[in-house]
């Protein structure tokens, strides 16, 4: 449930924008310090800006944007969590073996003996003729993807580019169907990729396995479970944070539905159809639509049963229902992009298919946004 890429596009040069950060200190005081008075910070801020072109957030400043940014996340249904985001502050870091090192003890951390911890770690920003660190991995941890010689693909076909790169950077280990690939790391314009592979305790996998049907565990699926987003940016009040590494926890639609079940990922229901002995001569026999229900029963029940946090998408439905509400009484628009939220089976079965929402504006900030190249 970590934000998905929002249709914008963050900064790119590194200087920050005296309205934006004006406008975020004047938000910050008004939500976190509402008997406060905010023209001290902010003739700090201009005056740095004036200086330097750009300006340091506090510790507190950082945290309340980061939340924010995950509240503004027009593309998450998880968003109800949003308070409860923990920000490792890491902006102190630039280069690549420092920013692998933190990103493995995200993963630790984020996983939790199973119980899936929000976090986000946000390392150094770009300011003007000093860009931060780019980690080029889409998530911290994702499956290889190559195809084959006969044509067939082996692992996860979204990833073949990610792939192709890490094989480009030096990474040499076989691909089988689920094999982690390493981070991808660049420090700066025109420096090498680097690779660093992920230690075996920091990519946690459960097997899946089926409660009513034994030979599920004959079809050797499992999936990771940490999904923390790694190619965003995180922009709040004119910086740009180009690496910010954020975890949720799976609702079961995103493993069982998209990652396992799309034709064009490990397009698994086939196979789960044929142990089921479905008739799949005919798309009449709605045999996808069967074999995608026990395939998400499959997921759901192995993590459950491993001790790993994960939602179903009734419940966490549900709990976005009362995220409006909460936002509503405190005065805020709750910006969402209806196509995300409704999860990708039983969609009228649950209360976020049957209404509007609050577009998703596209200056909206703070927020995690697409990131410019170099």
């Amino acid at each position: 449930m970590a934000p998905g890429a929002e249709p914008v596009q963050a900064v790119v040069d590194g200087a920050a924008d005296p309205v934006a950060a004006e406008e975020f200190v004047e938000q910050y005081y008004r939500e976190c310090v509402p008997d406060g008075r905010p023209q001290w910070r902010l003739r700090q801020v201009l005056q740095e800006i004036d200086e330097t072109g750009t300006y340091t957030h506090t510790p507190e400043e950082l945290r309340f944007g980061t939340k924010v940014a995950w509240r503004n996340a027009g593309r998450c249904l998880g968003r109800l969590y949003w308070q409860n985001l923990v920000v490792r502050d890491r902006r102190n870091i630039r280069a690549p073996e420092q920013v692998a090192a933190e990103c493995v003890t995200h993963l630790r951390q984020a996983h939790n003996g199973g119980r899936i911890r929000p976090i986000v770690t946000v390392f150094a920003p770009d300011r003007p003729g000093e860009p931060g660190p780019r980690i080029l991995s889409e998530q911290l941890i994702r499956y290889a993807g190559v195809r084959t010689h006969g044509g067939t693909w082996l692992g996860d076909p979204r990833n073949a580019e990610q792939t192709a790169w890490a094989h480009r950077a030096g990474w040499r280990d076989r691909v089988d169907r689920f094999t982690p690939l390493p981070l991808l790391i660049q420090q700066e314009p025109m420096a090498a990729m680097r690779w660093f592979a992920l230690p075996g305790d920091a990519v946690v996998e459960v097997p899946i396995s089926h409660p009513a049907y034994s030979w599920f565990t004959e079809l050797g699926v499992r999936w990771y479970t940490v999904a923390a987003v790694s190619h965003l940016a995180l922009e709040i009040g004119g910086v740009c944070y180009p690496s910010a590494p954020q975890n949720g926890w799976y609702v079961v639609t995103e493993v069982g539905a998209r990652n396992l079940g799309d034709e064009h990922r490990y397009d698994l229901l086939p196979a789960v159809a044929a142990g089921l002995e479905l008739d799949t001569s005919s798309d009449a026999s709605l045999w996808r639509d069967r074999a995608l229900v026990e395939l998400n029963l499959a997921v759901l029940h192995s993590f459950r049963a491993a001790g790993v946090t994960m939602g179903d998408h009734h419940t966490e439905s549900r709990h976005f229902l009362l995220h409006l509400d909460r936002e509503r009484r405190a005065g805020r628009t709750v910006p969402t992009d209806w196509s995300w939220t409704v999860p990708p089976i039983s969609g009228s079965a649950t209360p976020v298919f049957h209404r509007y929402y609050d577009p998703v504006p596209a200056d909206l900030r703070p927020a995690f946004v697409a990131r410019m190249p170099w």
